[in-house]
């Protein structure tokens, strides 16, 4: 039956187009297609109902299969199958309802509504995408493909209690080589409770101990560096390493480095080192700058800048990229330990910063950033768990302690003091948490709160 015959007028028309936008199957009830709208109605609720479900029982998780690519690929093609659906339905509604042809003011203005229409379905579709593709190329950019098999939902950290990564700052200068790992700090996180505390390595401390094998061969009264221009700090151990195959025999290059580092920073603490994480210092100011920035409280007044040009006042206020690497980065007027405390202060601020809008906002230029700012070890089949524990950490006590002086003479370390202190202090961990509101002031052999230390 034809829309004359129907005797659709402008009105009826722009109505029931936009009615069947909204709920599939009015127009062509309208128009007396009683089957059609009836099986389109029913396959609108039903596509309602399993949206309302995913988005309601799985919301748990949705954040896990956001860092899948596999998952990634199949709700791409799942939105774009639903937005063309929806289109032709659009479409197939307004053929139906439009005007008679001789009501040429009539067929312009539905004609325009049913574009515009599709155009409100096809828009955030094409942006959802984007984002699913820009995800996918991160994940796979950052996070090798480990196993084939995905990692076992009921334990996929095979029985242990307890998870370490290497967190490092890594940074570069003109006219010297390689990256210095200038900070370095292991978040030791429970499993159980999501509780973490941060053990904090001064990029000073001498003579480390390498690994049994090659590297202590090498060195074996601990790391001195390879010459007069490399004093031997735990900071060069990375880019030692990376210059030198022999060392870590059958890794490749681009992980000999993190390789070696994490066998040394092990033995130092005593716990197994499981993953790590690099930041570059430079793609993290372009990570807040993407982010707009970040707010951080400033104790004292910093000077920075190589010709002392800058100054970032004491007080709350946001920092740009830059100023927020020289926030993490000066010594000027202070020195290494207080560094170290505000480096921590500065990656706290980001993670509890970047709440979700803020990360959809600039989605892009965050995508960006993180690929050239960040490299880690950690596997892909393993980051649907690592962000079930992200949620725990959130929501859980964070503490650190940092190997600095009067704690820790650089020049001279007491290995077995480290160890002994961080014994007790995981082993001290899950009572301190249930005390947490009965705790003393810190001293510089206990852990500290990491929000306190921010201010």
């Amino acid at each position: 039956m034809t829309a004359k015959e129907r005797n659709f007028g402008l009105g009826a028309s722009l109505a029931l187009t936009l009615a069947s936008t909204v709920l599939w199957g009015v127009a062509h009830l309208a128009a007396e297609r009683r089957k059609t709208g009836l099986a389109l109605m029913a396959a609108y609720v039903l596509m309602l109902a399993g949206v309302l479900i995913v988005f309601t029982a799985f919301s748990i998780d949705l954040l896990s299969l956001a860092v899948q690519p596999r998952w990634l690929t199949v709700l791409t093609v799942a939105l774009v199958v639903i937005a063309l659906a929806w289109t032709a339905v659009i479409v197939w509604s307004f053929l139906l309802v439009r005007p008679a042809p001789s009501d040429t003011v009539g067929r312009f203005l539905t004609t325009t509504l049913a574009i515009a229409l599709c155009a409100l379905v096809l828009a955030p579709t094409a942006y959802a995408t984007r984002l699913a593709y820009l995800s996918r190329d991160v994940v796979n950019t950052l996070f090798k493909p480990g196993n084939a098999a995905p990692v076992v939902a009921q334990d996929p950290w095979n029985g242990a209690d307890r998870v370490n990564f290497l967190l490092l700052g890594g940074d570069s200068a003109p006219g010297r080589p390689g990256v210095r790992t200038d900070s370095m700090t292991v978040a030791s996180v429970d499993l159980e409770s999501g509780t973490t505390t941060l053990f904090g390595l001064p990029r000073n401390l001498q003579r480390v101990p390498l690994p049994e094998g090659p590297a202590r061969a090498r060195f074996p009264s601990g790391f001195t560096g390879g010459g007069r221009d490399t004093p031997g700090l735990l900071n060069e151990v990375f880019q030692f390493a990376e210059d030198h195959p022999a060392l870590v025999p059958g890794v490749e290059k681009g992980h000999r480095g993190p390789t070696l580092l994490k066998q040394t920073v092990s033995d130092i603490l005593g716990i197994d080192v499981n993953y790590y994480a690099m930041v570059d210092m430079k793609g993290f100011a372009e990570i807040i700058d993407a982010m707009g920035g970040v707010e951080v409280t400033i104790k004292e007044p910093i000077v920075y800048g190589k010709r002392r040009e800058g100054l970032l006042a004491a007080g709350t206020r946001k920092l740009s990229g830059q100023e927020a690497l020289w926030y993490g980065r000066s010594r000027t007027d202070s020195d290494d330990y207080v560094r170290m405390g505000r480096q921590k202060c500065l990656l706290n601020a980001v993670a509890k910063q970047a709440d979700p809008l803020t990360v959809l906002n600039s989605f892009e230029r965050l995508a960006a950033a993180t690929k050239r700012a960040i490299s880690t070890d950690l596997p892909q089949n393993l980051l649907p768990a690592v962000v079930d524990l992200s949620q725990k950490v959130k929501g859980a006590k964070m503490r650190s302690l940092s190997f600095v002086p009067p704690l820790i003479t650089t020049a001279d370390p007491d290995w077995y003091l480290i160890r002994r202190k961080v014994s007790e202090v995981l082993e001290d961990e899950r009572p301190t948490t249930k005390t947490a509101a009965h705790t003393p002031a810190p001293s510089p052999d206990a852990p500290i709160s990491l929000d306190a230390a921010c201010g």
